[in-house]
């Protein structure tokens, strides 16, 4: 298979093991399509595929990922809307007997494996660094590390608390998105299992048990969406990519159970001189309160000369 199909915004290029997917830059584009670009995916990555009818006389070509082969997907965890997924492929009906013939042809190339979830990501992730505002804060990914930087005008006074936080890739299991477009969306990093002993002597027995997750505007390893921060085509690349690297550094049953317990569930960012792009956001961010008339002016002015000083 070796040929080009174009649909609404988007068109599949065919090569004989993988289908490169370009998605247009435009207005009209979905901003996650845009920040995407192009995407090639491998035809062992895929589980199947559908043609179904559209809206206003179109066909939908759509390839179905297999879970664990493309890490996007796997964070979006079914949260897309039809018009932001990156698999489909819309066209005009009367090319419906074209999209059966590469429809027949992509069933044809699926893996022996399309019925089972991949054991290795087979489509890479947005390739750090990566970052975006959420509402209590800003999150870093820079390949190695996570950190939220706290915004004292939306983050809880636990998480102020709690402090800024760095968390090592090493240390997370995996990510949880809940889409910005939903209600109460948030990104949680959920971090490995801690031990927790059991009896008071040296002897007692030891057994695993999961943390229960807090509320996320409480949790210092969750930052919050919500007024326009965290929209989906900034957190969920932001997602997909520290998920990617969870799953590359994740050990195995051995390795596992060699490493040492208990491990610390969070660690302060180290202190340093801030940032004075972070200080310049913060100062814009009040100002935008301020404009809204949920600041006074003596409130604006009084936290506007303490990020100052931090500088």
């Amino acid at each position: 298979m070796d040929d080009v199909l174009a649909g609404f915004h988007t068109v599949w290029e065919f090569s004989p093991d993988s289908v490169l997917i370009h998605h247009e830059r435009s207005i009209r584009t979905p901003k996650l399509f845009q920040v995407l670009g192009e995407r090639r995916i491998p035809y062992e990555a895929l589980a199947a595929v559908e043609l179904t009818q559209g809206k206003r006389g179109t066909v939908v070509l759509r390839a179905v990922p297999r879970p664990g082969a493309d890490p996007l997907m796997d964070a979006a965890d079914g949260q897309l809307k039809e018009g932001s997924d990156p698999y489909r492929l819309v066209l005009p009906a009367e090319r419906e007997l074209l999209a059966e013939y590469y429809a027949d042809e992509l069933r044809a190339a699926l893996g022996a494996s399309a019925d089972e979830p991949a054991d290795r990501c087979l489509v890479p992730a947005p390739t750090p660094p990566l970052n975006f505002k959420a509402y209590d804060g800003k999150a870093s990914f820079d390949g190695r590390s996570v950190s939220f930087r706290w915004f004292w005008t939306g983050a809880s006074s636990a998480k102020w608390k709690a402090g800024d936080q760095s968390f090592p890739v090493g240390e997370l299991a995996g990510v949880e998105w809940r889409s910005p477009e939903l209600f109460d969306g948030y990104l949680r990093l959920v971090q490995r299992h801690e031990e927790k002993n059991i009896g008071h002597t040296e002897h007692a027995g030891r057994i695993a048990l999961p943390v229960q997750p807090r509320q996320t505007d409480q949790d210092p390893a969750a930052v919050v969406f919500g007024l326009g921060y965290g929209p989906v085509h900034e957190s969920l690349p932001f997602a997909a990519a520290v998920l990617e690297a969870v799953r590359a550094a994740e050990p195995d049953e051995d390795a596992a159970a060699a490493r040492p317990h208990p491990r610390p569930a969070l660690a302060p960012v180290g202190e340093g001189r801030p940032d004075p792009a972070d200080i310049a956001d913060r100062i814009r961010h009040l100002g935008a309160l301020h404009e809204a008339g949920l600041l006074t002016d003596d409130e604006f002015s009084a936290k506007k000369a303490e990020l100052l000083a931090e500088l």
